[in-house]
């Protein structure tokens, strides 16, 4: 295991803000950073215990995309009103070299982002895994509606979950249209559990991560528990190059060992500091 660069201990938030102020950033969020907007995450504290589809699973038959599409017709549906945080307006503020995002809400875009990289892709984007043509979330939304009315007043009580869908059971009559262009079966253009992200993302972010080794930068993780390896492996890259690594989370981080200053304080507080500092 690499080795911290520092003695793990207590520290303050004002002695991670002096690491970070003055240094080229390269910024890693989660499911955390978009909490204040009114989107659930995964594993923080209170989350419920639940995992998302996998691509085996969606790929499996019309059963699990029509129960993908019930929940996500009515999750996406509130989701696409959520509005950019002060976390999120304190990262486009501070322009970092780069942001890696694992989200897929689109809220840093919003809040004015321009160097960014969504690594698990935009849940606004959907594609046909026949042909690869992509279209917009909102169209499908549309066409969802159409086919299937009244759906989203039957269930208008079901519970938002991270990734964009509901806690729904019964999906069987929902029904779920294809393709325009060739008839084939229709995905969120974002990266499910069980798939790669693409190669030319990932070799993006490791680039901008290494070089922090040679400007004296640093890499922040806001938000993040890290607990899949496409996030953790950037922190890992960073941790090995000897470069400083700060990780602002609710509760432990799969990256917790290798941090320079692990803080268990708000993404929003935290980045709203530094941005004004």
């Amino acid at each position: 295991m690499t080795t911290p660069l520092v003695e793990r201990r207590e520290v303050s938030v004002e002695e991670a803000l002096d690491l970070l102020v003055g240094r080229p950033l390269v910024v890693l969020t989660g499911a955390g950073l978009s909490t204040d907007s009114g989107i659930p995450d995964y594993r923080g504290p209170g989350s419920p215990s639940r995992m998302p589809m996998t691509i085996a699973e969606f790929r499996s038959g019309p059963a699990a995309q029509r129960r993908y599409w019930a929940r996500s017709h009515l999750g996406w549906g509130r989701m696409r009103g959520a509005a950019p945080n002060a976390g999120h307006r304190a990262l486009a503020a501070l322009d970092p070299e780069l942001l890696i995002t694992q989200n897929v809400d689109g809220l840093h875009e919003q809040a004015g982002s321009r160097r960014l990289v969504a690594l698990h892709g935009r849940i606004s984007q959907v594609v046909c895994l026949g042909c690869r043509t992509t279209s917009p979330r909102a169209a499908l939304q549309a066409r969802l509606a159409e086919l299937n009315p009244g759906f989203a007043d039957q269930h208008a009580g079901a519970q938002v979950r991270p990734d964009g869908d509901v806690e729904l059971d019964d999906t069987s009559t929902f029904r779920v249209p294809g393709c325009r262009d060739c008839g084939g079966v229709l995905k969120p253009d974002v990266v499910f559990f069980g798939e790669n992200v693409p190669a030319e993302r990932v070799e993006r972010c490791y680039a901008a991560v290494d070089d922090l080794a040679t400007t004296g930068g640093a890499l922040l993780v806001a938000g993040s528990s890290l607990t899949v390896m496409s996030g953790f492996r950037f922190v890992r890259r960073a941790a090995r190059a000897g470069t400083p690594v700060v990780i602002v989370n609710r509760g432990e981080t799969r990256g917790d060992e290798l941090a320079t200053y692990k803080l268990d304080v708000g993404c929003s507080e935290f980045l709203t500091s530094l941005a004004e500092v």
